[in-house]
């Protein structure tokens, strides 16, 4: 059991859980009252559905030689759960393991549609689809440089779908609730690839660092900052989240550490864990922030 736990990535599924808190967080500040079990049921699933587009990642990255060739990994980072690499488990269990995650997910799935709304249905396909296509083929989204876009894509969904099995009703709080948020889980997508660069070369993964190369690349991440915290003081400005959540635009100070260290040590990766887990760390505090602002002060 503890092969299939490892093989996860368990470090990374709070990112999701924060994703689920924030859609709660939304629903809360429009003045709706959370149902208890279905809360319960999404965060569970949505983590199982985390899960297994994980373990869905390593399948492929080992099809493709890429986890196998990882020679400046930064654990528990980069370079997948290394679950097949060290024997663990086979790539055979790791796909049947990884297909049986995602589909677990479907029952839950249609009892939480017919009691909040057919919209959930929309939400979740598209979610589950994202979480498949990023590493599987044919449209294996990360190898052709899109991975930021559909993980910014499929972090916005679990935001949304979690609002939306409270509220029965699409939204635009969720978006403007959801959005930064999501590029910040983009940005941890990001900065774990320059650790990859070598074994995603030599795998012929173009992902976005290896198409730019490092030394352009790095300011991809400034990018990606401006975008989310740009979005939140626009999003106040319009009047879609309260004044305190600029509250939840603090962690740009040490998010611009991580760009200065990214800056520094692109061509280093070996160099790179402390920003890494400056970005992970950004990333949980602007959520538990906008949580906050949110329930509290709605």
């Amino acid at each position: 059991m503890g092969r299939f736990f490892r093989a996860t990535r368990p470090a990374f599924l709070s990112v999701t859980a924060l994703a689920v808190l924030l859609g709660y967080a939304s629903t809360v500040h429009d003045g709706y009252t959370i149902n208890y079990l279905a809360a319960i049921l999404t965060l569970i699933f949505a983590l199982i559905a985390h899960a297994g587009a994980n373990v869905i990642n390593d399948y492929y990255d080992a099809l493709n030689g890429c986890d196998f060739a990882e020679s400046d990994r930064i654990t528990p980072f980069t370079g997948g759960s290394q679950t097949i690499q060290n024997g663990f488990l086979s790539q055979k269990t790791m796909a049947i393991f990884g297909y049986l995650l995602l589909l677990s997910v479907i029952p839950a799935g249609i009892w939480l549609t017919l009691n909040s709304g057919l919209g959930l249905l929309v939400i979740g396909t598209f979610g589950l689809l994202i979480g498949w296509a990023y590493s599987a083929p044919p449209l294996k989204l990360q190898s052709r440089g899109l991975g930021e876009w559909a993980i910014t894509a499929g972090w916005l969904l679990v935001v949304m779908g979690s609002d939306y099995v409270q509220r029965h009703a699409f939204s635009v709080t969720p978006i403007a609730v959801g959005l930064g948020y999501s590029l910040l889980v983009a940005n941890i997508l990001f900065i774990n690839q320059f650790p990859d660069v070598r074994a995603d070369t030599t795998a012929h993964k173009r992902t976005l660092v290896v198409r730019l190369g490092t030394r352009h690349a790095r300011w991809g991440y400034l990018i990606i900052l401006l975008l989310c915290y740009g979005w939140i003081w626009m999003a106040v400005a319009l009047r879609l989240l309260p004044m305190y959540s600029l509250l939840a635009t603090v962690p740009v100070l040490p998010n611009l550490l991580g760009f200065y260290l990214l800056m520094r040590h692109a061509e280093q990766p070996q160099n790179l864990t402390q920003a890494i887990k400056i970005t992970l760390s950004c990333a949980i505090a602007h959520a538990m922030i906008l949580t906050y602002v949110l329930v509290f002060f709605a």
